[in-house]
């Protein structure tokens, strides 16, 4: 095919649904209206309440803004597949969607580094907590959790779409980068390697941060008091929870764009592929309203005039 007609791409993933096809909008259409209201909610009662504007929430009500991103991106396109007999997408809205869903993984993980490292700075220098993350110093960092993701996902959508590409089939339920470089008859040496450079910086570098922090936490919490243990287990267990759902679900993505997945059935493969999309968006703001005390007390005077 040359690649001047290759004008959208077709998502060869989709089953036919059959009858079943008006239950499965239904399901994907409560499930989006749940993470919607679920972390618009949180972030109201981050937002309005004075007592919460302290690090560990606002870094918290950037991971629920990032959910409601990457539900966005995928979200509603699934809803239009479903429906859609055609399971095809333009050129542009395909590149639209791998801008958000790539900036909605990369701020994730970026997000989870700091927040990570606002829990080490808590637990192992509680006495200089207050004059280490200043208000200052916390708006940097949330500057920074999505100033370079943007940068970068930019540079390699823009990078991906002026490719020469001689196919137009993706085998999946959504774009995906690396699906449409394989798509390629051009040289694409450079964007291989510059998705080597963004690999180091935006997973590598967060990733050596979160276990630096963990690993200082475990250290401080094995030599400390019963006080300091119940605290770290108390403010870890919901990042640590969120940080291993987070990281199965882009294992399994990445693990399937670049190996043989034809011994996995179907089914399993496309639920797998959305898992960090789906689930993740709803899993943490249940997770926090749920474990952080201050958030589940307020939520509940909300709805049910508790005091």
């Amino acid at each position: 095919m040359n690649h001047t007609k290759v004008s959208y791409f077709i998502l060869a993933a989709y089953l036919d649904p059959g009858p079943l096809r008006f239950l499965y909008f239904s399901l994907v259409l409560v499930l989006l209206l749940l993470i919607v209201f679920c972390n618009v909610l949180l972030i109201a009662v981050i937002c309005v309440t004075r007592s919460l504007h302290e690090p560990m929430f606002l870094f918290l009500c950037s991971l629920f803004a990032n959910e409601l991103l990457g539900s966005s991106g995928l979200f509603p396109f699934l809803l239009l597949q479903i429906l859609a007999d055609v399971h095809r997408v333009s050129a542009p809205l395909c590149f639209l969607q791998v801008f958000i869903l790539y900036l909605y993984a990369s701020v994730q993980l970026s997000n989870l580094a700091v927040m990570s490292y606002d829990r080490y700075l808590a637990i192992c220098c509680p006495l200089q907590y207050k004059s280490l993350m200043t208000s200052s110093r916390t708006g940097t960092l949330l500057v920074l959790v999505w100033f370079y993701p943007l940068l970068a996902v930019m540079v390699l959508v823009s990078l991906t779409s002026s490719l020469q590409r001689c196919g137009n089939i993706i085998h999946g339920v959504f774009c995906d980068n690396y699906s449409i470089v394989k798509l390629a008859c051009s040289d694409t040496t450079f964007i291989n390697v510059y998705g080597l450079a963004i690999l180091c910086l935006l997973v590598v570098f967060p990733a050596l941060l979160i276990l630096y922090s963990y690993s200082s936490i475990l250290r401080v919490c094995l030599c400390g008091s019963r006080q300091t243990r119940h605290k770290a287990v108390s403010t870890c267990t919901p990042h640590l929870a969120s940080l291993l759902n987070f990281s199965f679900g882009c294992v399994f993505q990445i693990v399937q764009s670049r190996f043989d997945m034809s011994g996995v059935p179907g089914v399993l493969r496309v639920l797998l592929s959305v898992y960090y999309l789906t689930c993740q968006p709803l899993f943490n703001p249940v997770l926090y309203g749920l474990n952080l005390t201050k958030v589940r007390s307020l939520c509940g005077r909300m709805f049910c005039g508790e005091s």
